[in-house]
């Protein structure tokens, strides 16, 4: 049985049209038409091959007319577009790939193909360092460097895989392991991927069976693995789609303490933890402890016994990074973190009156549903076209139908918006109409080459609007796509500490904004945190654990982080004027420390 064509699949054919026919410098009027299909096609909650299967009339959707509906019918039927194949033939074959080089739009890319010949990325690269590139009209020296780098940025990037597509592949891996593997009794993640890095080397699983043995044929056995690497009875590597590589290691549960220790790393932490316990007369690998003295090797079944025999209470994963959480486990300090349960709402959420998949209401009902004691709903502001932004007559209707809804739950409903803040740093509403919303979360969403110092104005201006609650996804970056903007981010963290501004970590797993050692020093300048989804679908709202991992590996407890206080202190600090915010956050903490410590 073949797989559906994807609402993704034909809206990347329509805007690699778009792209070839930009290219090629075709009819503006028809480039637009394929840009706009895609764009609507793109927030369908629904699947549009079904639709066509089931010969439904696809003019209907907005921007859908008679070429498109052919075209989604044709690729629907075949898996091919003539048209498309027609533009492909006429363009340089690898001519889409210049594409997902930044700084390089359609327009450049026309430019270095009719100037210079370039059809691939690596004679892009040669261009830009001969200094042909350069010559390209409205290229110049300094755009030709920044492309350059950028490659070379593509190519560090290649060999890791963002956090989220890892964790999908390992949760699909699994199933199918134990499917295919009656013996298996646990299979746990080790590696970068345990310790929740924001991108992924290899993918670390560690096996207990009652038959080892079994595990390593099995592994080597599915559909998903591309290639066999190593095949023993001990580990066993392969390669799977979409080319990440599994090593497996197999062992009994007597085992399990020190090979999940051992393999979970960091390199760094495990090294620090070798030498204390050389100390103490111990030796530590992957089967255990062994007593120098004597040769004896101790067993252990969890990790928390491992750590036990070296007189450290258990330490998180996520701390593991060969910093300074010996220190904390011996003198006793390690801190609390946040869990997932200490959340008590979501503040960053769309439907589908803007970018987001699902209907407003069944988006409240999902968050409901999560248990929270409130949440935000925050729909794009007017400025940002693409994600169909609400203009302050939607925003007030909205608002209307928000309020209704109160009334069905306990949750609070706070009505909020994600405004775009412009290049200037003003905001893409005026204050009047920020004045009608409950909660603003303000974000860069264009003209992010601004130099460093602009940037760094441009948001602490934002900072200063006495209607923004918090700073969304700050640094802008999509993981393996797009690099961070250029900011001063010192700067940033103490603007917000002195306005009583939040700022967010964006849970989106392509995102993880802000970054784990971002968010550790706003921790320490005692600046408030925000754990949100930035859900633009209802499945999206489980992505709070890859929020929350950034804000373990940065040492927060649940008193630094917003939205793990009830409602009535929540509203209490919302509420306050932001010249008091920092005060009253700052008790919060301090009452909060004081609880637990009684």
């Amino acid at each position: 049985m073949t797989t559906p064509i994807s609402n993704d699949e034909i809206v990347r054919l329509f805007n690699n049209m778009a792209a070839m026919l930009e290219i090629k410098g075709d009819s503006v009027f028809k480039i637009r038409a394929y840009q706009r299909a895609a764009n609507t096609i793109e927030q369908l909650s629904w699947s549009l091959a079904a639709a066509a299967t089931a010969g439904d009339d696809l003019r209907k959707i907005p921007g859908v007319g008679k070429a498109i509906s052919e075209k989604v019918q044709e690729y629907v039927a075949t898996g091919h577009v003539a048209a498309y194949d027609r533009l492909a033939e006429e363009l340089p074959p690898n001519v889409l790939d210049l594409l997902e080089v930044p700084g390089m739009g359609p327009k450049t890319v026309k430019a270095a193909v009719d100037e210079l010949g370039i059809g691939s990325v690596a004679e892009l690269e040669q261009a830009a360092l001969d200094g042909r590139l350069s010559q390209v009209p409205r290229m110049g020296k300094k755009s030709a460097d920044n492309i350059l780098r950028h490659i070379r940025a593509q190519r560090m990037r290649s060999d890791r895989t963002p956090l989220g597509i890892a964790s999908e592949t390992c949760a699909a891996v699994s199933a199918q392991l134990f499917d295919a593997c009656p013996g298996l009794m646990s299979l746990t993640p080790a590696g970068s991927l345990r310790r929740w890095e924001e991108t992924i080397g290899d993918l670390d699983l560690i096996a207990i069976s009652d038959n080892p043995s079994e595990t390593g044929p099995a592994l080597a056995s599915l559909p998903a693995v591309r290639e066999v690497l190593v095949h023993g009875d001990a580990k066993t590597s392969v390669v799977v789609d979409p080319g990440i590589q599994i090593d497996l290691r197999a062992g009994e549960p007597d085992s399990l303490g020190a090979m999940l220790q051992y393999f979970t790393g960091s390199q760094q932490h495990n090294i620090r933890l070798r030498d204390y316990a050389n100390r103490q007369g111990l030796s530590l690998n992957e089967y255990g402890i062994t007593v120098m003295e004597t040769g004896e090797v101790e067993r252990f079944a969890d990790e928390a016994s491992f750590y036990a025999r070296l007189g450290l209470p258990w330490i998180p994963p996520e701390l593991r990074r060969g910093a300074d959480e010996l220190d904390l486990a011996r003198s006793g300090n390690l801190p609390d973190l946040v869990t997932e349960s200490d959340l008590k709402g979501d503040l960053h959420l769309h439907s589908d009156w803007s970018d987001g998949k699902f209907p407003l209401e069944e988006m409240v009902a999902a968050v409901a549903d999560m248990g929270y004691q409130y949440m935000a709903l925050t729909d794009h502001s007017q400025g940002l076209g693409v994600a169909n932004g609400l203009t302050p007559d939607r925003l007030a209707r909205q608002i209307e139908v928000l309020r209704s809804l109160q009334d069905r739950y306990d949750m609070i409903i706070l009505c909020g918006s994600e405004v775009d803040i412009r290049a200037d740093g003003a905001m893409d509403f005026p204050d009047d109409v920020l004045a009608m919303l409950d909660w603003v979360i303000a974000s860069v969403h264009n003209a992010m080459t601004q130099h460093r110092d602009t940037m760094t104005q441009r948001i602490i201006r934002a900072m200063e609007n006495p209607h923004v609650a918090a700073i969304g996804h700050a640094s802008t970056r999509l993981l393996g796509r797009r690099d961070p903007v250029d900011f001063d981010i010192e700067a940033l963290l103490q603007t917000a500490r002195e306005t009583g501004t939040a700022m967010e970590i964006n849970a989106a797993p392509e995102r993880l904004d802000l970054k784990d050692t971002n968010a550790a020093r706003a921790r320490e300048l005692g600046v408030p945190l925000v754990i949100n989804t930035d859900s633009h679908h209802t499945d999206g709202l489980t992505n709070r654990r890859f929020g929350v991992a950034v804000a373990r590996r940065a040492q927060c407890g649940p008193e630094h982080i917003l939205n793990t206080y009830p409602p009535a202190e929540f509203l209490a600090w919302l509420r306050s004027p932001k010249a008091q915010r920092t005060r009253r956050f700052d008790a919060m903490v301090a009452s909060r420390v004081s609880e637990s410590d009684s």
